[in-house]
């Protein structure tokens, strides 16, 4: 019996959980949580997820052997590096780097693409104009600021971690809000790259809908 619990649907944040648990060899099952049906705002779930988001994940091994309840996808890749010790560098520098990089996905690179996809999904040219003029805006500068990360080094936090995980969730969409990655060469390379680990290949394939 899988004792982890994914509450997930097709969405970036969803599948930053699910590349990590293939990355990390949990076991664990899926629970399809239809958002386009609204089953997010069902009470069982808000039990789970108190802000009525996906994903959110069950582990029935909690940090006291308990069963626990995560909710917010940057803290459930903590949650999951902490319990396996896997994808945080040891390194104290490189920690930073992880947690400063998780959290520029969390708060930026992740919010601004998820603006252009709200504007671009309007049916008025008008009420897009705006919108996507100053989101599209801001999420190529924050493709260059990743590029010019990587043309540093071969992973965000120099080796790789839960903020490459995050981050590629949200550039796994990059034509949805219409980025050409070529723009970017260091994302490029480091997005094929990542793509092509087996077990990001699994995270990618398992049913989210």
């Amino acid at each position: 019996m899988a004792r982890i619990t994914l509450f997930a649907f097709d969405t970036p944040n969803a599948r930053k959980i699910s590349v990590a648990l293939e990355e990390m060899e949990l076991d664990y099952r899926v629970k399809v949580v239809d958002i386009t049906k609204d089953e997010q705002f069902e009470p069982s779930f808000l039990a789970i997820s108190p802000n009525n988001k996906i994903p959110a994940i069950t582990d029935l091994d909690g940090p006291d052997g308990e069963p626990i309840h995560v909710f917010e996808s940057g803290a459930i890749l903590l949650y999951l590096a902490e319990k396996t010790k896997r994808f945080l560098p040891q390194d104290p520098r490189q920690r930073v780097q992880a947690y400063e990089w998780l959290m520029f996905q969390m708060g930026g690179f992740g919010p601004m693409p998820g603006q252009v996809h709200h504007f671009l999904g309007l049916e008025k040219i008008e009420d897009q104009r705006y919108g996507l003029q100053r989101f599209s805006r801001e999420t190529r500068r924050l493709y260059a600021v990743m590029d010019r990360r990587l043309a540093a080094t071969a992973y965000f936090a120099q080796e790789i971690s839960i903020a490459d995980f995050a981050i590629l969730g949200w550039v796994w969409r990059h034509q949805r809000h219409q980025v050409d990655l070529a723009d970017f060469p260091n994302v490029q390379a480091w997005y094929q790259g990542m793509m092509d680990r087996p077990a990001i290949k699994r995270g990618f394939s398992v049913a989210l809908k």
